[in-house]
């Protein structure tokens, strides 16, 4: 890693007490200018949508308890699980064969985050579950969750 990179790619948010260092993962040097358009088209569509539901009148929707209750979603196309690709075991399945990768190959880190102890279930699990007698992990498994401050510690 050259000290050049590091400079480009290590965001300081003084404001929040915050930095966030992207210049080891290892992502071509055309690549965030590459994703502009890409990111430029989301925040548009998620303008576009959020303006909607304000001149519609409705509040904005908040779907995590229909994912497990499909019934109670407000339309039938957001009650199935394709809508929420991480509910698909196809694309879990993607991405262990390889089919879903990173620009320079396939993911063998992944890294949960939590707040207010969202993570503490998966983490949870992966302690208990993790690495089975004789069965290697598909990927390493990281945990951040703001109920652990010495986790989150980085300095």
């Amino acid at each position: 890693m050259s000290w050049t990179r590091f400079r480009e790619h290590c965001h300081h948010y003084p404001a929040l007490g915050l930095s966030l260092d992207v210049s080891r993962m290892p992502f071509p040097d055309d690549f965030l200018a590459s994703m502009e358009p890409k990111f430029a088209e989301a925040f548009a569509a998620w303008t576009i949508g959020k303006r909607r539901h304000r001149q519609s009148g409705r509040n904005r929707m908040v779907g995590h308890y229909w994912l497990r209750a499909p019934q109670l979603a407000p339309t039938k196309e957001i009650a199935t699980p394709s809508h929420y690709p991480g509910r698909d075991p196809g694309v879990r399945r993607k991405v262990h064969r390889g089919e879903v990768a990173a620009p320079v190959g396939r993911f063998r880190e992944l890294l949960v985050i939590g707040i207010g102890g969202s993570a503490l279930g998966p983490q949870f699990v992966a302690q208990a579950l993790g690495r089975l007698k004789g069965r290697r992990d598909r990927m390493r498994v990281h945990f951040f969750d703001n109920t652990d401050p010495d986790g989150m510690d980085v300095s």
